[in-house]
């Protein structure tokens, strides 16, 4: 995850974009009821440390129902916490995107590695959700691809197109086919991992998707379609849609994706790791979509060519 930059001096650098600022806003449950705002603050947003916070507090920027207050000020149940976070520069990212099927219901696009999907982790104008709105403004996505991971991304462009989507891919009649470089030499050709995934203690975002023994059930099927020097070309159906699975279940499998410096042995961040999940690295590609159109009684198959890297020989791809 890369930060927005503070731009105190007015001055736009090269590559950096400068965007209109955000109000965040969230409405306090019984975790936060009874603590200061600055400890909920504190203890909740950690990527700002709890002195930062106090300074956000008496500039103005943190009101609670609307009103500017103290940091040692309690918080009660239904009470609305709200932050306008001043205009910052977004760092320089790949813009571009393809679409690869459009009707009046749903519109597919290919989201380039290094464009997140959706807002978040300092980016607010340079994602994919932005650009789209400014060709599509109804399009509303129905899932989402991590930052460094590259492929077929689907947006709603009704609200019945998104209720049928969302209903398909909570009945599991969505099928979703991944491209990676994994390492090492797997033993088997074709293999299931079901490790459970949830969160997991970060030392910089609190909690982070993980293995975990009392997460929520997961499953990949991973086929090695090309051995390569020190690592191999996977192609991986996901059953569930668990945040970071395929980084996840890899790792835990032995075979973690080439390049990712976040998910290690047992598909867990190492201890104390400042690694997170926005940061490039890995190579992974969404492939393919399957699934049935939203108004339509008849079956879509979407695909994303994959880049050169991830293409195995006979589709001239890499040596």
């Amino acid at each position: 995850m890369l930060p927005g930059r503070s731009d105190d001096a007015g001055t736009v650098p090269a590559g950096y974009r400068r965007n209109a600022g955000y109000e965040y806003r969230e409405q306090i449950d019984r975790r936060g009821s009874g603590r200061t705002l600055l400890q909920h603050l504190a203890g909740r947003y950690r990527h700002s440390s709890e002195s930062l916070w106090r300074t956000r507090i008496a500039s103005g920027e943190v009101r609670l129902d609307g009103r500017t207050v103290p940091p040692e000020t309690r918080l009660r149940c239904g009470q609305w916490l709200t932050r306008r976070r001043p205009p910052w520069l977004e760092p320089d990212v790949p813009l571009g995107f393809a679409v690869l099927f459009e009707d009046e219901h749903l519109l597919a696009v290919a989201k380039p590695r290094g464009l997140p999907t959706l807002p978040g982790g300092g980016f607010l104008l340079n994602t994919l959700l932005a650009r789209v709105r400014e060709r599509y403004p109804e399009a509303a996505p129905v899932h989402r691809l991590g930052r460094g991971t590259s492929g077929l991304v689907l947006f709603a462009r009704t609200a019945e197109a998104r209720g049928a989507l969302c209903r398909a891919w909570r009945d599991g009649r969505v099928r979703k086919l991944y491209r990676g470089l994994a390492g090492g030499r797997p033993a088997r050709e074709r293999f299931d991992v079901a490790h459970p995934i949830g969160p997991v203690p970060h030392p910089v975002l609190g909690t982070l998707h993980a293995a975990s023994p009392g997460g929520k059930p997961a499953l990949s099927t991973v086929r090695v379609i090309e051995q390569r020097e020190g690592h191999c070309l996977v192609q991986v159906q996901i059953q569930t849609g668990r945040p970071h699975q395929i980084r996840i279940h890899l790792a835990a499998a032995g075979h973690p994706l080439v390049g990712d410096e976040l998910y290690g042995p047992g598909g867990r961040p190492a201890a104390g790791t400042q690694r997170r999940p926005g940061e490039l690295g890995y190579r992974l590609h969404a492939l393919r979509l399957e699934l049935p159109h939203p108004t339509a009684a008849r079956a879509l198959h979407l695909e994303c060519p994959a880049p050169a890297l991830l293409r195995c020989r006979a589709e001239g791809g890499a040596e």
